[in-house]
């Protein structure tokens, strides 16, 4: 659910100071937005209690592992009453190697990022859990050459 929350400069800026550095302590936090470290530890219990900081994931490279493709799974189901979509969001995150999914509109209903370790595996993924499940109707598999992050949307400053 998306909801309006007001920011002011300093949420902005302890912002702006995660995106450059997640992993950043209290005190690095408190000295690069000017403010003290009970401070920044209040602010950050606040965006997250808002949800505006829905979290902090590790972001491993697959490849780096021995995991070497990647794919994204275009799914349209056959059917669009609450049940299937409820049951279908539900399940589809937890498949094996789902990095995200995303329900979209359009002619596609959801799009599944998916590490494997080769197109075998990528196949056994589409044959196990997404044919098999009785809410899809069609898929269409593009296989992802390189990864490349941007530069993260983060709000104006004020």
């Amino acid at each position: 659910m998306s909801q309006n929350v007001s920011l002011d400069a300093t949420d902005h800026r302890i912002l702006h100071a995660l995106n450059a550095d997640a992993r950043a302590s209290g005190a690095a936090l408190a000295a690069a937005v000017g403010v003290s470290e009970s401070t920044v530890s209040l602010r950050l219990k606040r965006l997250k209690s808002l949800g505006v900081i829905r979290g902090f994931r590790l972001d491993v490279d697959p490849s780096a592992l021995g995991v070497g493709l990647q794919a994204l799974v275009s799914i349209r189901l056959a059917k669009h009453d609450r049940a299937e979509i409820d049951a279908f969001t539900a399940a589809a995150p937890k498949f094996p190697g789902v990095v995200r999914m995303y329900h979209m509109a359009g002619a596609d209903d959801y799009l599944l990022h998916i590490v494997a370790a080769d197109t075998e595996a990528v196949q056994s993924f589409v044959l196990d859990y997404l044919t098999r499940y009785p809410a899809v109707a069609h898929t269409r598999t593009n296989l992802i050459y390189r990864v490349e992050d941007g530069a993260a949307w983060m709000p104006e400053t004020l």
